[in-house]
C-alpha cells in the first residue's frame, strides 16, 4: 500500500478543490483541478460508474437466533434489500438508533447476534445492550439482493434508504439517529456522512483514505480509472461534512497511516481524527461502542483525546 505516493496526489487534489479527475493510485501526474470545491452529493448524482467485476455470492442472509434481531427488508433504488434490526422493546417510547455497517464485504450481512470476544466484537453489541436500536443493512449485490456491488458508490444510496426505513419505525426517535461502521464499513460511513447531514453524528472506526488502500479488494470498478477512485475516496470530500464525524483507529496494527493522510490535510472542524492507544484495529470496537452508546443514551456526544486515552 503506497501511502506516501498517494499522499502527494491526494493532497494536491484536496488543495486544488477536487474539480477534475486525478490519479488516486499514485501511478502518475493528474490533470490540474479547478479552484471550486464541488459537493460529493452533486458529483455522485451525475456520475456513471463502469463495473468490471461482481464479487463473491453468499446467498440469503442468516435468520437470527433468539429475539435480539428481526430480519427485515427495506426498499431501495435497486429493489428490496435485507437488514437486521432490533425489535420494538414494547415500552411505548421512542429510542435513539444507529445504522451500523460491518467490515469486510459489507454489502453482505450475517450473524450479528452470537456473543463475540471483547477483543473483536464486530457486532458492536454494546449499542444494543445499552438500549440503542441497531440496524445492520445489507446493500446492493450482497446476499441474494438485487443490483450489483459498486464498492463505495451506489451503496451510499442504500444506506440512506435503510435510514429512511429505520426512521419510520414507531419506536425510533427520528431526532436521534446515528451512523457508524468498522473497517470497510467505516469507509462507507465516511462517504455517507460526506453526502448528507441527516445523522446526529457519524462514527467511523478504522477506515481508509481511499479504497485503493484495500489493495484491489472491495472495488468492482476499473482500478485504473482515476475518476472512479476519486468519487469513492473519503479524503477528497472531507469539506462536505456538515455534522459531527469522529474517525477512530487503534494505535497498533490498523489503518492509522492511511487515516493520517486525511487528518494531515483536514480543515473541517466537523471532522475529528483520534488514535486510540493500547488497542488495535479490532480491539478498539468494544470499548468505543460502550462509551459512545452511553453518550447516545444520555443525548450528548463528547469525544476528545482524554476519553480515548482512558479506554480499557
Amino acid at each position: 500500500m503506497r501511502y506516501r505516493t498517494l499522499a502527494v496526489v491526494l493532497m494536491s487534489l484536496v488543495a486544488g478543490g477536487c474539480g477534475a479527475p486525478v490519479d488516486t493510485t499514485g501511478r502518475g501526474a493528474a490533470s490540474a483541478p479547478s479552484s471550486a470545491k464541488p459537493m460529493l452529493v452533486d458529483v455522485r448524482r451525475g456520475f456513471e460508474t463502469r463495473l468490471v467485476s461482481r464479487g463473491e455470492e453468499y446467498g440469503p442472509p442468516d435468520r437470527p437466533d433468539g429475539d435480539e434481531f428481526l430480519l427485515v427488508s427495506y426498499p431501495s433504488a435497486v429493489g428490496d434489500l435485507a437488514a437486521y434490526v432490533t425489535p420494538d422493546p414494547g415500552d411505548g417510547g421512542r429510542h435513539p438508533a444507529i445504522v451500523w455497517i460491518t467490515g469486510g464485504d459489507n454489502n453482505t450481512i450475517g450473524d450479528v447476534w452470537t456473543p463475540r470476544p471483547r477483543g473483536n466484537d464486530q457486532s458492536a453489541s454494546a449499542f444494543r445492550k445499552a438500549g440503542v436500536v441497531m440496524m445492520f443493512p445489507s446493500q446492493r449485490g450482497g446476499n441474494d439482493n438485487p443490483g450489483r456491488r459498486e464498492g463505495f458508490l451506489g451503496e451510499v444510496d442504500d444506506i440512506l434508504a435503510a435510514t429512511d426505513y429505520l426512521v419510520g419505525l414507531p419506536y425510533v426517535d427520528p431526532e436521534q439517529v446515528y451512523l457508524g461502521g468498522h473497517s470497510t464499513g467505516g469507509t462507507m460511513a465516511m462517504l455517507v456522512g460526506e453526502s448528507t447531514d441527516r445523522y446526529r453524528a457519524v462514527f467511523s472506526l478504522g477506515p481508509v483514505a481511499t479504497p485503493y488502500h484495500y489493495g484491489g479488494d472491495y472495488l468492482y470498478c476499473d482500478p485504473e480509472d482515476d475518476e472512479e477512485l476519486t468519487v469513492r475516496a473519503p479524503i477528497v470530500w472531507l469539506h462536505c461534512v456538515k455534522r459531527p464525524m469522529y474517525v477512530f483507529e487503534g494505535g497498533e496494527r490498523g489503518n492509522w497511516e492511511s487515516i493520517q493522510l486525511m487528518a494531515a490535510d483536514n480543515t473541517n472542524p466537523n471532522v475529528r481524527f483520534l488514535r486510540v492507544p493500547g488497542h488495535d484495529h479490532f480491539s478498539v470496537i468494544a470499548p468505543l461502542a460502550e462509551v459512545l452508546a452511553e453518550q447516545i443514551v444520555q443525548g450528548q456526544i463528547e469525544v476528545d483525546e482524554q476519553l480515548v486515552s482512558d479506554l480499557q
